[in-house]
């Protein structure tokens, strides 16, 4: 049946309202992740560990990140993380190169060890991270929790630096990296500070 000439029909109302709809909305709400890269220089990988009875700190650099970060989706972002354990910091000399020997990460035979996420979950203040971990060739999957900031100094609503916190711990020993046993526990508490600048 035809339409009268002048009479407003449902689907041209609903057709108009989902084309206002998208002019406003739609380039946030379907946008891609936005690529970031990280902020060696201001970023940490820390971690914590028993020896003999006492807490040591440690950290390793961070070799190469694959950030792809969607603030509105949180669920949409992917994390892809390579760390030196050639570069291990152990807390002090002797740990330092037990951490990097054959019996705990072998860096001479397994010059990296990768975060690759498979899932995020979440929001903003509170999301969590699960990925394949690997190390010395042994992958694992982990949840590490996370939660995401603007860096200090930065105006409100800003997305161009971020923080990003990942807390979490692992068993060293389900990655075969079992030795020194008498001395150093067998679960590793995580704290990764990453400072993060949106690609242009």
């Amino acid at each position: 049946m035809a339409t009268p000439a002048g009479q407003v029909t449902l689907a041209g109302v609903m057709l108009r309202l989902c084309v206002i709809l998208w002019c406003v909305f739609g380039a946030s709400a379907w946008a891609d992740p936005e690529r970031y890269a990280l902020d060696a220089g201001q970023s940490t990988v820390g971690f914590t560990y028993d020896f003999t009875g006492r807490e040591v700190q440690g950290q390793m650099p961070v070799a190469d990140a694959d950030l792809l970060i969607d603030l509105d989706r949180v669920s949409a972002s992917r994390v892809a993380v390579s760390l030196d354990p050639s570069k291990a910091d152990g807390g002090f000399a002797f740990a330092s190169q037990a951490l990097r020997s054959a019996q705990v990460l072998d860096a001479a035979r397994h010059p990296r060890i990768t975060f690759q996420s498979t899932s995020i979950t979440g929001d903003l203040s509170g999301a969590r991270v699960t990925g394949n971990l690997t190390v010395r060739g042994v992958t694992r999957p982990v949840t590490l929790n996370a939660a995401l900031y603007r860096q200090q100094g930065t105006a409100a609503g800003e997305r161009d630096r971020l923080s990003i916190i990942l807390t979490g711990a692992v068993d060293r020993t389900a990655f075969g990296a079992s030795g020194y046993p008498g001395y150093v526990g067998p679960v590793i508490d995580i704290t990764i500070l990453a400072r993060v600048d949106r690609v242009r």
